[in-house]
């Protein structure tokens, strides 16, 4: 095969690819602010359940929790009587999404965490509501300080969907395997893959500095 024949193959793995990150970091941020938010609560409950779930997917490894969901979680449902089988792409995103998340939540802690106390006596002295301060006053004061840890997680998401060709999942590492097994033609098909996941990462690294200009504009217009 000439090296112009890879592209086909190896652009339909990319687009998975692309799909499995775009739906992966947004869950992932959903997570994040939910858990992130949770371990600042003063509800002893919902602090434990986010604790729980951050030490658990920052404390084990994303490939271990892929292969459960993927392969253990079945078999737990098959012991109960419940189907719990995913499709590899829910598996995929899944398993990317809570990894993601727990990492994510930590930014969104410290972030909070960062805004002086004076902005909390500020607004109790106007009787906002904890839920009004934080709406109000934290969020849009720690969000802008939150964005460039964001873009480092969601290139490094980006990165970690490699993993989920281990699950026969047709993103591009999967399809550059499929294609250097059957060609042997290994140093052209991992330099094209190579070079297609640095054009991703640029692309995804301008769309999160795109992201951090407007939230920066959005907080100064606030001000």
């Amino acid at each position: 095969m000439h090296w112009t024949e890879y592209f086909g193959p190896l652009m339909q793995g990319a687009w998975v690819t692309i799909e499995l990150t775009v739906y992966s970091t947004i869950l992932g941020a959903i997570l994040s602010f939910a858990a992130g938010i949770g371990k600042t609560s003063h509800n002893p409950v919902l602090k434990g359940i986010s604790v729980v779930y951050i030490e658990v997917f920052r404390g084990t490894s994303l490939l271990v929790q892929l292969f459960w969901l993927y392969f253990a979680l079945p078999l737990i449902g098959d012991a109960v009587g419940i189907d719990l089988r995913l499709p590899p792409v829910v598996a995929g995103v899944l398993a990317l999404s809570l990894n993601i998340g727990a990492y994510g939540a930590e930014v969104v802690r410290g972030a909070i965490q960062a805004v002086s106390k004076d902005q909390y006596e500020a607004a109790k002295a106007c009787n906002f509501t904890p839920r009004q301060t934080l709406f109000s006053v934290v969020l849009p004061q720690a969000i802008p300080e939150m964005m460039p840890p964001f873009g480092n997680l969601a290139i490094q998401n980006l990165k970690d969907t490699a993993l989920v060709s281990l699950i026969s999942l047709g993103d591009l590492a999967f399809r550059a395997e499929q294609l250097r097994n059957f060609t042997q033609d290994s140093t052209t098909i991992y330099t094209m893959v190579l070079f297609m996941y640095f054009g991703m990462a640029l692309v995804l690294t301008a769309i999160m500095k795109l992201l951090e200009r407007n939230v920066g504009r959005w907080r100064a217009v606030r001000r």
